[in-house]
């Protein structure tokens, strides 16, 4: 049951650390680096702005970030993303030259800025490098694909109990973890009010479901968060 449910919640992007450079020659490895830079991005800085000019491929190698689209009067967060993995690869579909969405931190993070004609070289060139990012591609569909399931169809508690299971599982892979992130940003996650999301905190802690001790949080009956992220 917990591991359908690692595939069904919604929030991190990629279930497995990016491979895909594990498929290039040394050589090719050599030319990534000559055409990279390595940025470091304070808690709350933007990476990447939507609608601004992709020339890179943003590569987190330390931390945790947020891509979502920009609206009014709130923003959709599409996913959030934790160390080594990939972070801008829909924009480099032939005829695109922005970024479809933005990407900010959520704690100070360092990423590795690739020359996006590069890496569009090595997809051209090196057809296991190729496969593995459509692969990876895929798999970020398929989360997306479950994450407006979520926003859409299931009620709120389910979807805070989502929330919770996918940060335990797929970002801290620990019942019990640090939240790096404020109610209003669960609110944005979860398509809520930041009020509904204090309430069901709260029901979920009375439950005795959940501990919460400052901005620590325990899982204390996965088997029963699982549950309402299905059914709630």
């Amino acid at each position: 049951m917990a591991r359908n449910v690692q595939y069904q919640n919604s929030c991190a992007k990629y279930l497995n650390e990016v491979t895909c450079f594990e498929q290039l020659t040394e050589e090719e490895k050599q030319l990534i680096d000559n055409n990279s830079v390595e940025v470091v991005y304070k808690k709350g800085e933007i990476i990447c702005k939507q609608g601004s000019f992709a020339n890179h491929i943003i590569y987190l190698q330390e931390g945790l970030v947020k891509s979502y689209i920009e609206g009014s009067p709130r923003n959709l967060i599409l996913n959030i993303t934790p160390a080594r993995r990939m972070v801008g690869l829909p924009s480099i579909f032939e005829g695109n030259t922005t970024f479809l969405y933005t990407v900010s931190t959520y704690v100070e993070s360092t990423v590795k800025l690739i020359d996006i004609n590069i890496f569009k070289q090595l997809l051209r060139t090196n057809a296991n490098f190729a496969s593995r990012v459509i692969d990876i591609l895929n798999e970020n569909t398929f989360q997306t694909y479950g994450r407006f399931y979520c926003l859409v169809c299931k009620q709120l508690s389910g979807r805070l109990a989502d929330i919770l299971l996918c940060l335990s599982q797929r970002i801290f892979k620990d019942t019990t973890f640090h939240l790096p992130m404020t109610r209003n940003d669960l609110a944005e996650l979860t398509g809520m009010s930041t009020e509904s999301v204090i309430r069901i905190m709260k029901d979920f802690k009375d439950e005795k479901l959940i501990d919460v001790n400052g901005k620590t949080i325990s899982l204390l009956q996965v088997d029963k968060m699982v549950k309402i992220s299905e059914f709630g």
